[in-house]
């Protein structure tokens, strides 16, 4: 017996007019989301995002101010891809192969938009940021002209620390007079109201070649020019902005803290010129500031001393350096330990003293181990804890 199953066709049920009517209004509200998307995406965050100006920023800390701009994660690179070493490199000095590499880390901070703004309002590794805390009272080109000379010395300030440690005669020669700011003098309301009379010729990232008609060499030179005048006393100032060399007429301010010793009314860019008995070359590239101090010491140190100063994987780092071989803070670090976290790194080595060690281990979670360290030796033992090498210096 064979038996069958009977088959019921199905019966489609067509809209209905009213059905249809009801699909009109919502695909005009679906279009209106994805419009309202899209327009956020062009919206400058400015329009309603803001917050109180920080004190040492010449805010009250109470009165918000509009936040065009955020500190965000950019990126982590491996210093060893950067350095070189010329065709005079010495019998006593011989170049061992890492096995692993040294990572320094890197921010940006760029316009936000109102949809940006919306999406990391509550992201840790995101800081909204004003136009004072962005620029300070720099134009961005001024601002950028000082970072990429911070970023110069300390690749000089780098390789002295670097080399000294690991057994080679090193020198390092106070470098060129740079601007980083004009004095202010006054402040009212949180705002600067008078600088010296050199911040109407003067900018920063300015480059001081003649005072008086000597030549500059550092900034002993402009001290030995400048002393026994008077405030009040005008002096002829050679300097180099950009492409443009200019000479100046400057009148002298009585140091807020000597008022018997005469400046200019500007705050130095530390610099330096180091003298290595062989070429040494490191490509920052675009890189701005000197936060990166650490990060190239421990690399030149793992090139130039036999053994791993790795514990056999990749490490991260970031930090100024002295040239005592003293590691300073930097900016943005919750940022900067994103972008570690991104980059798949598990260890990184920071300075001991940040202001903001606590945002970036919450940050960090179990994903990381954030190590603070206050000088270049902390770094290497800390390194050897982990199982690197220890660095012997060069006989």
């Amino acid at each position: 017996m064979t038996s069958s199953t009977d088959t019921q066709p199905q019966i489609v049920q067509l809209p209905t007019p009213r059905s249809r009517w009801w699909s009109i209004p919502l695909a005009a509200i679906g279009s209106l989301a994805l419009t309202g998307v899209a327009v956020a995406g062009f919206v400058p965050a400015s329009t309603f995002a803001e917050k109180p100006l920080p004190v040492n920023f010449g805010g009250d800390g109470v009165t918000p101010e509009a936040t065009p701009f955020a500190r965000v994660p950019a990126g982590a690179e491996a210093v060893n891809d950067r350095v070189s070493f010329g065709d005079d490199l010495p019998d006593s000095a011989t170049r061992y192969e890492p096995s692993n590499d040294f990572f320094f880390v890197t921010i940006t901070e760029p316009p936000q938009s109102a949809l940006s703004w919306f999406v990391g309002r509550d992201e840790l590794p995101i800081e909204f940021l004003t136009d004072v805390e962005k620029y300070g009272l720099s134009t961005p080109s001024e601002r950028r002209q000082v970072s990429r000379q911070m970023m110069a010395t300390s690749e000089q300030v780098a390789q002295f620390v670097a080399l000294d440690r690991a057994g080679f005669e090193v020198e390092l020669i106070p470098g060129e007079v740079v601007v980083s700011e004009l004095v202010c003098f006054e402040v009212e309301e949180q705002r600067c109201t008078r600088t010296a009379p050199a911040d109407e010729v003067l900018d920063a990232g300015d480059v001081l070649l003649e005072a008086a008609g000597e030549k500059l060499e550092n900034l002993d030179d402009l001290a030995a020019v400048l002393k026994g005048r008077a405030p009040g006393d005008v002096v002829a100032l050679t300097f180099q902005r950009g492409a443009t060399k200019k000479t100046v007429d400057v009148e002298l301010v009585a140091d807020p803290d000597e008022p018997d010793r005469s400046i200019v009314g500007f705050v130095p860019v530390e610099t330096f010129r180091v003298v290595l008995p062989f070429e040494v070359d490191i490509d920052t590239g675009e890189i701005g500031g000197p936060s990166a101090g650490l990060a190239f010491t421990l690399s030149l140190l793992d090139d130039l001393t036999e053994g791993d100063l790795t514990p056999g994987r990749d490490i991260a780092v970031t930090g100024t350096i002295g040239v005592d071989g003293t590691v300073g803070p930097i900016g943005g670090l919750p940022q900067k330990v994103e972008a570690v976290k991104q980059t798949g790194v598990d260890v990184f080595l920071v300075p001991a003293s940040q202001d903001d060690l606590d945002a970036a281990m919450a940050v960090a979670g179990d994903d990381i181990e954030v190590i603070p360290v206050a000088t270049v030796d902390e770094a290497i033992a800390e390194l050897v804890r982990l199982g690197g090498d220890p660095v012997e210096p060069s006989s």
